[in-house]
């Protein structure tokens, strides 16, 4: 089978194998996404170191991946957790996290930088909730997980941040 049209099922079997190579196909397909969730907690300066230590983690808790969930499930919920654990090991402010620090990161819309910049100015437990929500696709119950949080919370402060950002963007507009 074609390396280009191996499914990555076969991938992460080889790579709790061992194989550098399924890893490293695993790696290229994922941290992009990995790399944006650190960016959107607002680590981009540190989103590169971020995302190798993710995948570092990732390669020694391989072997327990038990494929209950889908992969990416799996891997987002590491990734999040070393996200978090970074804060908190820091010791880090929770409203001071900058989502775009160079206007020029962006896709080069000025909608996009507005938005952006109203997204950092989220409580970090909102911006949270919304990135995982809206951003990036997941259910409150996934997100309830993810955080610690019941899912109630999770639908409350989504709720909260999208009447924040609703509000701001009529104050802009």
């Amino acid at each position: 089978m074609a390396t280009a049209q191996r499914p990555e099922t076969d991938d992460i079997s080889a790579a709790r194998a061992g194989d550098h190579a399924a890893f490293e196909r695993i790696f290229r397909a994922h941290a992009p996404r990995v790399h944006a969730l650190a960016c959107w907690f607002g680590h981009e300066p540190d989103a590169d170191d971020i995302t190798q230590d993710v995948f570092v983690l990732i390669w020694r808790k391989l072997r327990l991946f038990d494929g209950r969930s889908a992969f990416t499930t799996w891997l987002h919920r590491v990734a999040i957790n070393a996200i978090l654990s970074r804060q908190r090991r820091r010791r880090e402010p929770a409203t001071d996290f900058p989502i775009v620090s160079d206007p020029t990161h962006t896709d080069g819309t000025e909608d996009r930088v507005a938005l952006d910049d109203l997204i950092a100015q989220l409580p970090a437990e909102m911006r949270h909730v919304f990135v995982l929500h809206d951003v990036e696709g997941y259910r409150h119950e996934e997100i309830a997980t993810l955080l610690g949080i019941p899912a109630g919370t999770s639908g409350s402060r989504l709720h909260r941040a999208r009447q924040f950002l609703r509000a701001a963007l009529n104050d802009n507009a």
